[in-house]
């Protein structure tokens, strides 16, 4: 979707140029618009949007969000990349943008800063690149060219800042997600009352983590089945891109399981386990704090060649990362086998104390996240720059 929207000469508030690459930051990106509306009504945003906030109120210029890529994959959006960024180029500098934001997805935008920063707009970077945990050696791009970096993490902060850039910690925009939309305790009480234990699957949203994924925790499935035959299985689907992968792997397991594409918080907040594909997902079910175990099959040679020497936290799940320390299992960047997977479902399955124990730590490690109003705080980092710049 490509739009050529002229700028009026009358418009009197702040003008944005805002850019999001994945559906997850589609949504944080409407959430942020209509944060900033709210705080400044005459605001107006155009960029580089999906359709979340399209419908916020964005004018797209480009939508990367059906291209979105990661690892090898990010190779065949290359050129739907270019065309966007010389999108984004001309646009900033044919209109007078007072500020531009760009949210998550380094590889896309840090060029999209670049053009930002040679066209003479200070730019907002919100959800920083993950440059502690891998690609440090990117970081002076980062502080050579934003204004500020508005961080989600609360470590962040100090890291960034410690590299000389201007970082300031907004809280998780998740945050505002789960306690804007409670789950349903009605599902919720119809999910467990079909059985026990509950064990959600959270394969994710990529058809290749789902393909590489799923299997292999319906493979756990089964051995839970075996010791708990009253249990209860069913599946997240993220999108209906996954859906025929996840609807193929559930006709080769041996045993029910239930799927569903529109009650995700529901089957969370159900669980008596989770068991999730790294990713942010694994940091949403922890403000649920709900025991997990989590899992990821990287590209075994990527990883021993490249990965190993890029990666520098000794964790790599977030609920991990956060806390410093073990709390969840996670079997990453790879494993070769299903079998201690399997064992540790079923001690944390036949074990109060080990699921009431890692319930307590996943509490401690998201309560500085709770009620932190990230896109609010957000939306007025954004207004102060372009106030400072222009309105």
């Amino acid at each position: 979707m490509t739009t050529n929207s002229e700028i009026p000469a009358d418009n009197h508030g702040p003008l944005m140029l805002i850019s999001a690459a994945e559906a997850s930051a589609d949504l944080h990106g409407a959430s942020l618009i209509r944060a900033t509306l709210k705080q400044s009504p005459s605001a107006r945003f155009v960029g580089v949007a999906g359709p979340r906030m399209v419908e916020a109120g964005c004018e797209c210029i480009f939508d990367m969000t059906k291209h979105a890529a990661m690892l090898t994959g990010i190779i065949g959006s290359a050129g739907k990349g270019i065309r966007m960024l010389n999108e984004v180029d001309r646009h900033l500098r044919s209109y007078p943008y007072d500020a531009a934001v760009v949210i998550d997805s380094p590889v896309l935008h840090l060029p999209v800063v670049a053009k930002a920063q040679a066209a003479g707009v200070p730019t907002l970077y919100y959800i920083a690149p993950q440059m502690w945990a891998w690609g440090t050696y990117r970081i002076h791009k980062l502080r050579d060219r934003v204004e500020q970096v508005a961080v989600i993490l609360p470590f962040e902060e100090a890291f960034f800042r410690s590299h000389g850039i201007g970082a300031t910690y907004v809280g998780h925009p998740l945050a505002d997600a789960v306690t804007a939309r409670p789950p349903d305790q009605d599902i919720v009480d119809s999910i467990r009352e079909k059985g026990s234990p509950v064990v959600t699957l959270l394969p994710g949203s990529r058809k290749q983590v789902v393909a590489s994924i799923l299997p292999d925790q319906l493979a756990v499935v089964e051995r839970i089945a075996e010791k708990h035959p009253q249990a209860v299985f069913q599946v997240s689907v993220a999108s209906p891109q996954v859906a025929p992968i996840v609807e193929a792997a559930i006709r080769n397991c041996r045993c029910r399981v239930e799927m569903s594409s529109d009650r995700h918080t529901e089957l969370i907040a159900a669980a008596d386990l989770v068991l999730v594909a790294s990713g942010t997902t694994t940091l949403e079910v922890a403000f649920y704090e709900k025991p997990m175990i989590v899992m990821y099959q990287a590209s075994r040679l990527f990883y021993h060649v490249i990965g190993r020497w890029m990666i520098h936290t000794p964790y790599l799940s977030l609920p991990n990362i956060l806390a410093g320390s073990e709390i969840v299992p996670e079997f990453m960047p790879f494993y070769t086998s299903i079998d201690p997977i399997a064992e540790k479902a079923l001690h944390l399955l036949g074990s109060n104390e080990a699921r009431d124990s890692m319930t307590q730590a996943l509490s401690d490690v998201v309560a500085p996240m709770r009620n932190t109003h990230a896109s609010a705080t957000t939306a007025k980092l954004l207004l102060d720059i372009a106030r400072r710049h222009g309105h």
